[in-house]
């Protein structure tokens, strides 16, 4: 088992090396994330490093989180949590998987720590997440980690939060 504080100590990884090299639109992230339509609220990886993430989603009229024409409280913390598990979950696929093969993750919110949510996005709207890791703690079967996450409408702050997560192979 290993603990990183990864404030102060940095893993190079497939994927953030692999979105170093190319173009980002490349990368399918469904391909990444073990959810699917109608729960991706992801639609594109903008930023990936060892120990960051910066994602897109667009807000489209048959998003399941909608609430008269926003998108939901519960909504935004889903995106917030799908960004960050990014992070940690590319670590657990080989080099050479471009296209996500190995995908057998399972990930689950195991905290909200924090969640301060200050306006609710529109249909048509673009969001943007910027996520980060905290700390990490790895036991060779299951990773439990720590990310803050911040949500952004056209540079607006307007969702701030710190989940801890448990990602697992199956």
């Amino acid at each position: 088992m290993r603990w990183k504080n990864y404030s102060v100590q940095r893993n190079e990884n497939r994927i953030g090396q692999l979105m170093r090299a190319q173009d980002v639109s490349n990368i399918d992230i469904a391909n990444f994330l073990p959810h699917r339509e109608p729960m991706l609220m992801v639609t594109s990886v903008l930023e990936i490093d060892d120990a960051s993430v910066s994602t897109q989603f667009h807000i489209t009229e048959d998003c399941v989180f909608l609430d008269n024409g926003k998108l939901s409280e519960t909504g935004l913390i889903e995106n917030a949590a799908q960004a960050a598990s990014g992070v940690v979950g590319q670590t657990f696929f080989e080099k050479d998987d471009l296209e996500g093969t190995g995908n057998k993750l399972v990930g689950y919110i195991s905290a909200i720590k924090k969640v301060e949510i200050f306006q609710l996005p529109k249909v048509g709207e673009t969001i943007v997440t910027k996520a980060k890791l905290l700390s990490r703690f790895d036991t060779g079967e299951m990773t439990m980690c720590s990310l803050e996450a911040e949500t952004f409408l056209d540079e607006k702050l307007i969702v701030s939060s710190t989940m801890n997560f448990l990602i697992h192979e199956v």
